[in-house]
């Protein structure tokens, strides 16, 4: 099987954090750097991070190998202009694409490395964790569903693609709860500060 890439989607204004979400810290590190590093760990490559609102501050402050830069100039659009512009610049050998958000940083690289695993044993289109029951990110979508992902409503985004695939989707199951911790205000920032590591 070809490839599965790594995109981490880190292109948002952080407007109700009241700074850039990509640069807090955790653990010694940049939510952004973390999420590099454990996809880099797990396997997934090639490493693509959209960036768009406070890119130059970002690039100041985080180191990026050849070729891991996207700038998404399109950032307001949402969310998805950011995985589309990622996507567009994959090479057409690549597999499948595991998709983090930056405000989702607390996964390991284990557990990315079981979603890709599992995606190869079973052919499954689109992997996703679950803690508790419930669904959480990083998200592996296959190559086959780029066109789906490119086309979707720009208002709903890669879920409209999940829902359009419900039958379609293996669950994998986790103990860890930061797939599911939404980090989007101070509060949930105070939160994750108390969690241990994972993995």
């Amino acid at each position: 099987m070809g490839r599965v890439a790594a995109i981490v989607l880190a292109a948002g204004a952080s407007s109700r954090m009241g700074e850039d979400k990509a640069l807090l810290e955790w653990r010694g590190r940049s939510f952004l750097e973390h999420l590099m590093a454990a996809l880099k760990v797990a396997g997934a490559e090639p490493l693509r991070v959209a960036l768009g609102a406070n890119a130059e501050d970002v690039q100041r402050r985080v180191q990026f190998g050849a070729g891991e830069l996207v700038i998404n100039r399109d950032w307001e659009r949402g969310m998805l202009s950011s995985l589309i512009a990622a996507l567009d610049s994959l090479a057409p050998d690549v597999d499948a694409a595991v998709v983090c958000l930056v405000d989702h940083p607390c996964v390991s690289s284990r557990l990315i490395r079981h979603l890709v695993e599992k995606h190869r044993e079973t052919g499954k289109p689109i992997v996703q964790p679950t803690y508790q029951g419930r669904r959480g990110h990083p998200v592996l979508f296959a190559a086959s569903l780029f066109d789906e992902l490119r086309a979707a409503p720009p208002e709903v985004g890669a879920r409209h693609v999940v829902y359009q695939h419900a039958a379609d989707i293996l669950e994998v199951p986790t103990d860890e709860e930061g797939i599911v911790l939404n980090i989007n205000d101070k509060a949930a920032y105070e939160k994750v500060l108390q969690i241990p590591p994972p993995g």
